[in-house]
């Protein structure tokens, strides 16, 4: 399935594009504003982002800075009324890759969305995120509040292994068989202790890094 997240607050366009983009297979998020649209990008990375230029707490330029902050190569396209049309080219130099100018048709929507999805493919494989932590595995990049975090092997494939399993509980020998005895460095239990509090140090205590007591750890989500 693909995924977009639609940043749009007007309710009776968001609704007909969600509804036309649902027809055609895709599963599509609606954010009235850029704050619920940065939530949802610390959930879970979309397929492909929609962005009206127009915001009530901001312009699109400003919410894909931050998305290329984050995830680099991640597809954007603008949504943009005529007039705004010339403020488009500066969303160029922040890493938009396309833009629609309203009012639109929806299969000419459609088409851009398609050709630029031919052109990416699916990036958001490589890109895991739990609170104000995001990592990009194609180029083994750490980000914390947007500070990269210098992590050893340990920590980084520690949090990785951690990330992919968002949501569910890893017990300590899961970890310990995943980050050490895979690579045939046996270690004892202790290891993972310390290598988890350098790891929570780096990362500024999240709060989205839990520990089940006696069983292990667990990434979720913070409301």
């Amino acid at each position: 399935m693909i995924d977009i997240y639609y940043v749009e607050d007007d309710e009776n366009i968001s609704q007909a594009v969600k509804g036309f983009l649902e027809q055609h297979g895709y599963q599509v998020v609606v954010c009235p504003t850029i704050a619920e649209a940065k939530q949802a990008f610390q959930n879970a990375c979309p397929t492909l982002a929609l962005i009206d230029w127009n915001m009530p707490d901001g312009n699109g330029n400003m919410l894909c800075q931050w998305i290329r902050s984050h995830w680099k190569e991640l597809p954007v396209i603008f949504l943009t009324v005529r007039s705004d049309s010339c403020d488009i080219v500066s969303g160029f130099q922040n890493g938009a890759d396309d833009y629609v100018v309203k009012p639109f048709e929806l299969e000419v929507l459609l088409s851009r969305i398609r050709a630029l999805l031919r052109r990416t493919g699916d990036v958001s494989k490589q890109y895991f995120s739990c609170g104000t932590i995001s990592l990009d595995r194609k180029r083994s990049l750490v980000l914390c509040d947007s500070e990269e975090i210098s992590l050893s092997p340990a920590e980084y494939q520690l949090l990785n292994y951690l990330l992919q399993n968002k949501g569910k509980t890893v017990t300590r020998a899961a970890l310990l068989e995943k980050v050490w005895d895979s690579n045939g460095n046996y270690v004892n239990d202790n290891t993972l202790t310390v290598t988890m509090k350098r790891l929570r140090e780096k990362l500024h205590q999240p709060s989205c890094l839990k520990t089940v007591r006696s069983i292990g750890y667990r990434m979720e989500d913070v409301e």
